[in-house]
């Protein structure tokens, strides 16, 4: 899956690059239950044969409510049984804020920014 997806109503873009160490897919808008999809679509879609890593570059995520962080942690789950990882790079404040106060970033490995997340390979 290479290219763009719209969700329906809009209020979410998801693009999807492959890049020398696996993937990097980056949601932009607000990602809460009704937006879901396109992430999730890529997300399983990309999954479905787990690269060595998974980037989900959060840099243009305006909003992400418990769904999207579900979606994350199971993406995650996914990732780490086909032997791969998913992390998350560059979350805004009020993504950042979420994460940090739910515990998500915590179970997650989360950058910065995605150049130190694309560099982070050799961490892994």
């Amino acid at each position: 899956m290479d290219g763009d997806t719209a969700g329906a109503n809009g209020r979410l873009t998801v693009s999807v690059q492959p890049w020398t160490h696996g993937v990097v897919i980056r949601p932009d808008g607000d990602l809460d239950h009704d937006t879901a999809g396109p992430l999730r679509e890529a997300l399983d879609a990309v999954l479905a044969d787990p690269p060595a890593r998974v980037v989900v570059d959060c840099g243009g995520l305006e909003f992400c409510d418990s769904t999207g962080l579900n979606l994350l942690l199971r993406s995650q789950a996914t990732a780490e049984a086909g032997g791969g990882r998913l992390v998350i790079a560059a979350p805004r404040e009020m993504v950042a804020r979420m994460l940090t106060v739910t515990g998500v970033g915590e179970v997650l490995q989360v950058y910065p920014s995605l150049d130190e997340a694309l560099a982070g390979q050799a961490d892994d």
